[in-house]
């Protein structure tokens, strides 16, 4: 696995033990000594390496948005008028908390975000009030998501 240009070593049983806590983080750590068979205290140490090595970096729950009354997940391709501007947008962005992820792209944006809201209604005046008015955002391309239908990480 490569990270940061760095070539981290995992063998077997390390993906063993990833794939337990990827499956569910609140696993105890004795439960999956006793379905790989080896101590706690080895799991314990290989956790520490993992983490040291940046292949894991903490766990954290995952919360339903919808139970939460966020219906509307939709994905924003926004142009910026001057690549140069992309720090800036970045830190606008960061401030506006239904701005889930916001990656850097090639192609036709310079950056795209997944956002979640409400409704449309509160997607519409997030687009209007927040994200357009950004400086430098000279416009936006809107992907309404009607059903998230993969949702995974890698597979080791």
């Amino acid at each position: 696995m490569k990270i940061n240009s760095l070539i981290v070593e995992i063998d077997g049983i390390d993906k063993e033990i990833l794939r337990f806590l990827m499956e569910d983080a609140r696993m105890p750590i004795l439960q999956i000594a006793n379905k790989i068979g080896i101590s706690g205290a080895a799991i314990h140490q290989r956790l520490r390496k993992l983490e040291q090595s940046g292949v894991i970096s903490g766990s954290k729950f995952t919360v339903n948005n919808k139970i939460l009354g966020y219906n509307t997940m939709a994905f924003v391709g926004i142009y910026l008028d001057k690549a140069a501007r992309n720090p800036e947008a970045v830190r606008d962005l960061k401030k506006i908390p239904e701005v889930l992820e916001c990656h850097y792209t090639t192609g036709n944006w310079s950056i795209l975000i997944k956002i979640i809201c409400r409704d449309n209604e509160h997607l519409m005046q997030l687009l209007n009030t927040k994200i357009q008015a950004i400086e430098g955002v000279s416009r936006t391309e809107t992907f309404i998501s009607l059903d998230q239908q993969i949702d995974r990480q890698i597979q080791l």
